[in-house]
């Protein structure tokens, strides 16, 4: 009776309303030999994950599941259902900006959770209640940065986003910005010395990202102090924030932003998606978008309202601290959601599973055959990995087994071709990782032959 929501007082009503003495009398006119006595053959027991996959396979047998091994920027997380049975109720599901404070406590009262609990992961004292997406976060702290430092270059890390350092670029391109990329060393870490050259007294920030973009973390207390020594601001992003459960937060940092999807927002075909943006005190008026704030009414009883509103919808265009973004209110009621289901603990649980299942990843694919991993700094759940013969060609031939493989680097970095970015989840099972380490150690076997004889190619992944 765990799933029933009726007490045994209702049912006991509810049998005296119909006239019968128990439960088996509403079924008599089901035959005795069509009932069924004994307990169904079903699996279990099972977790609620397991039972999800149980009947999706069970639906879908005709149809083909692919194993996803991307990240670089979204990440496929489990999503309890009672994120979306709480999401469909129609007060959190219809409302936008919630102006009126006195019919939208809920919301209001759910978005100051979220900053709460953003500003606890990140370390930081405040934060807003979300922005767009994690690349305009990322362009919003630019720019909140060069107002409080009323300096206009910005050093970033060759590690950032690629696709994050271009939403900057293009906002920057317009207002005079200086942009002063800096590479990354053999560790995979931003290059500290060639950092240093690069600051000045004109610098507004320094932007790096941990995780960085190829999964490794950043030696942040270091970066921010050779960025306060120049009197530039430091910027962290962070697109999956679940590292920061074990990874020790970028306190040191000024403003810390990026994305919340991994908090179960879906990854959805590439949104629509939440970022965030968290600061401290002394610089929460310079804040983009809005804050929810609590406070009391005449009669002392607590409340929620919006508070430092700066957006060019509430003052003039020129004094907004932002005219391009917006709140994701939804997907940060996810967020918020996804991260009170599962507690300190049970994302501290989860993230030492996306560790744990990375590693052993990484091992069964070196030990499968030469691939190796370049980097050798610390990483979560995503790593590059240098494979043996074409990286384009190995995708295609673990997509034909079902498996996509992870992310070409080639495609933004040109250094690193036959390099994969592969990020591993709690939702990847260890037979898909199995299966994925035998299709390398088959590629290897007849794509060496190939290529010690000369061939461009091997005969049998002419069909890849």
């Amino acid at each position: 009776m765990r799933y029933l929501p009726n007490s045994p007082e209702d049912r006991a009503r509810m049998l005296e309303a119909t006239g019968r003495e128990s439960p088996e009398m509403l079924f008599e006119q089901i035959p005795q030999d069509l009932r069924i006595r004994e307990p169904l053959q079903l699996p279990g027991p099972l977790s609620e994950s397991e039972i999800v996959d149980f009947f999706r396979q069970a639906a879908s047998a005709s149809s083909r599941d692919y194993v996803s091994l991307l990240g670089a920027g979204a990440y496929q997380h489990y999503r309890p259902v009672t994120i979306d049975a709480l999401l469909s109720r129609s007060e959190f599901f219809t409302a936008y900006t919630p102006y009126q404070p006195e019919i939208s406590q809920g919301t209001l009262q759910a978005l100051f959770e979220f900053q709460t609990l953003i500003a606890q992961l990140t370390g930081m004292e405040v934060a807003n209640s979300s922005l767009y997406d994690g690349s305009t976060a990322v362009n919003e702290a630019v720019l909140m940065a060069m107002r409080i430092t009323r300096r206009d270059c910005v050093v970033m890390a060759r590690t950032l986003h690629p696709e994050y350092r271009q939403v900057v670029e293009t906002y920057g391109r317009n207002l005079g910005t200086e942009f002063v990329e800096v590479p990354y060393e053999p560790s995979g870490q931003t290059d500290f010395s060639r950092l240093e050259a690069a600051l000045d007294d004109r610098v507004a920030a320094v932007v790096v990202q941990s995780p960085n973009f190829f999964g490794t973390v950043e030696r942040i207390p270091e970066i921010a102090a050779l960025a306060h020594r120049h009197g530039a601001l430091l910027v962290v992003a962070v697109t999956e924030p679940l590292s920061l459960a074990l990874v020790k937060p970028p306190a040191e940092a000024d403003i810390v932003c990026g994305e919340a999807q991994s908090f179960g927002v879906p990854v959805a075909f590439g949104g629509p998606y939440c970022g965030f943006l968290a600061t401290k005190e002394k610089f929460v008026r310079q804040m983009p978008g809005r804050l929810a704030g609590q406070t009391s009414d005449t009669a002392g009883r607590r409340g929620f309202v919006l508070t430092l509103v700066t957006r060019e919808q509430f003052i003039r265009r020129e004094k907004a601290t932002s005219n391009i973004c917006t709140s994701q209110s939804l997907c940060a009621l996810a967020a918020t959601f996804y991260l009170c289901l599962l507690g300190k603990n049970g994302l501290r649980q989860l993230a030492e599973q996306n560790l744990a299942k990375a590693r052993y990843c990484a091992r069964q694919i070196t030990s499968a055959c030469p691939a190796s991993l370049p980097f050798s700094a610390p990483y979560f759940n995503e790593f590059v990995v240098r494979v043996p013969g074409r990286a384009a060609v190995l995708l295609r031939v673990l997509q034909n087994d079902g498996i996509i493989g992870g992310l070409d680097l080639g495609r933004f970095y040109p250094e690193l071709q036959n390099h994969l970015l592969i990020c591993v989840t709690e939702i990847i099972t260890k037979d898909a990782i199995d299966r994925m380490a035998s299709v390398y150690r088959d590629f290897h076997s007849i794509a060496a032959p190939a290529e010690h004889s000369g061939e461009r190619r091997a005969p049998s992944l002419q069909s890849a």
